[in-house]
């Protein structure tokens, strides 16, 4: 790990509770490892997994106190799902507070949590780094995504929406427009 990077680990682990600190290790490894099998930048990667909830800091009463303030526009969808103000947060987090100029890493954190159609390799690895890391508890397909991400990560990808989709419909939660176009996009 680069010395900026366990500069950021060590800030940003002092602001996060400790079962978030363990799912965003978790998601940075998975990341590197995803990006090892299919040729991406492992740095990149690892960044984007560190950074990819730092927007989680705080309650989502909050993240949405901080984006009004900051002037960070915020679609209807999130508005209405404040769980999905974070992503959004943390970009802006990343790149303000962290010096992350990447636009691709950038990517990578504000659409980890609905994807959203035609990702690069790094968004794809994120998002789906986030839904399979080993410290999720087990839910409907995950062992399924697990085992053909080293494989077909567009197929996991497509399962990770498909199941996402379905969970929410399931319990009568609203279902955020982008992560709807990113199953059917990878449905295809």
């Amino acid at each position: 790990m680069t010395e900026k990077l366990s500069e950021i680990r060590k800030d940003l682990f002092q602001k996060l509770k400790k079962d978030r600190c363990e799912h965003t290790t978790g998601v940075m490894y998975t990341a590197s490892a995803l990006a090892m099998c299919y040729g991406a930048d492992i740095q990149s990667a690892l960044t984007s997994g560190l950074l990819h909830d730092s927007g989680k800091y705080c309650s989502p009463k909050e993240q949405l106190r901080f984006c009004e303030n900051h002037q960070i526009p915020l679609t209807g969808s999130e508005r209405e799902m404040p769980a999905l103000i974070h992503a959004k947060l943390g970009a802006y987090l990343a790149e303000h507070e962290y010096g992350i100029k990447d636009p691709e890493i950038l990517g990578a954190i504000l659409y980890h949590t609905t994807g959203r159609p035609e990702m690069s390799l790094l968004e794809k690895i994120i998002y789906i780094a986030d839904y399979i890391e080993p410290n999720r508890k087990e839910i409907p397909g995950l062992r399924e995504i697990r085992g053909i991400v080293f494989k077909d990560i567009d197929r996991a990808v497509y399962l990770s929406a498909l199941g996402t989709v379905k969970y929410l419909n399931d319990i009568g939660r609203p279902v955020d427009p982008m992560t709807v176009r990113t199953y059917e996009f990878y449905k295809k």
